[in-house]
Formats: C-alpha cells, sequence, structure tokens
C-alpha cells in the first residue's frame, strides 16, 4: 500500500514537474503591446484557427484567446510569475500551456538568459529555440512562426493583418 501512495506522489510530482516555465522576471516582448496574433492549431488531421490578444495591464499581462467568431476560449492574467484565470470562463490547461510557450517565443532572443533559467531553454545553431520540456519554435520572421511538440501537435503563430483584427 505504502508503495502505491509513493507511485502515485512520484506520478503527480513528476506531472506538475513538466510544465512549460515562466520567465523568472516581468516578461519583455518583442512585440508592442497590444498583439494581435492569429493561431492555427493543426493536431493530426484536426486544424482550428484561434485569434489571441495579448495586453498589458498595470503590473499583468492579459492573454485573450477567441475563435473566428469571437466566442472567448480562454483568459489569462500572468501576474508577479503566476497565472490567473480572468473572468467566468473554465480552466483551459492547453491554452495556459500555449500561452507560456508564447510568451517565450515573444521573447528577444537577447533577454532570454535574463529571463529563464538556463536549463530550461536553448538556442539551436539553426535559429529554431527549445523551451523545456516538450517546445520547439522555428522561426520564419520575428512575429511569424511555429511553435510544435513533436510531430501531432503544432502551433502556426503571426501577427493578424488589420483587415483581420475583430
Amino acid at each position: 500500500m505504502k508503495r502505491l501512495v509513493l507511485i502515485g506522489l512520484g506520478l503527480l510530482l513528476s506531472a506538475c514537474a513538466a510544465r512549460t516555465p515562466l520567465p523568472l522576471s516581468a516578461p519583455s516582448f518583442g512585440a508592442p503591446l497590444p498583439a494581435a496574433l492569429r493561431v492555427e492549431r493543426q493536431q493530426g488531421a484536426d486544424q482550428q484557427t484561434w485569434w489571441l490578444v495579448v495586453q498589458a495591464e498595470q503590473s499583468a499581462l492579459r492573454w485573450s484567446l477567441f475563435d473566428p467568431l469571437g466566442v472567448p476560449l480562454a483568459r489569462q492574467l500572468l501576474e508577479a510569475g503566476q497565472w490567473r484565470a480572468d473572468g467566468l470562463l473554465p480552466p483551459n490547461s492547453e491554452a495556459q500551456e500555449l500561452f507560456a510557450a508564447l510568451l517565450f517565443a515573444l521573447t528577444p532572443i537577447d533577454k532570454l538568459p535574463a529571463s529563464y533559467a538556463p536549463d530550461t531553454w536553448q538556442q539551436l545553431a539553426d535559429g529554431q529555440r527549445r523551451l523545456n520540456p516538450h517546445w520547439l519554435i522555428d522561426y520564419h520572421a520575428p512575429l511569424d512562426f511555429t511553435l510544435s511538440q513533436g510531430q501531432m501537435l503544432s502551433y502556426r503563430v503571426y501577427a493578424l493583418a488589420d483587415e483581420e483584427i475583430p
């Protein structure tokens, strides 16, 4: 019985440890805020398009994810290094992990050493970045990149054109 409890606790701790890291200090963006981004999620044959708005609000960053009809899918505030629900939407752990990976992808390369612990990220020789435990960022342009978690799940992210902003 003790062994099962220890195994359960170990699994629980490892699940918590697999979270995408957040910056050690206030994040630094390479894009002006507010930022409006298009996110194309691809998982196998399933593809979805979302809109994301990132805004600075006093000491917090507000992340709002919408479907193409403008229906909110997730709203989170990043304040003092912690995520906090914003509004009445239910928790969305996938969106929170995506937001954390986007925060890393949008941080200028020269700000990464001061923002993230050295063992949490790598700058690869081909211009890609890796964020532990499982994100690979491939840049096409500063606000045009792909975030991927292996072969099964990827997000293509790029700035919305003015005519696309709701």
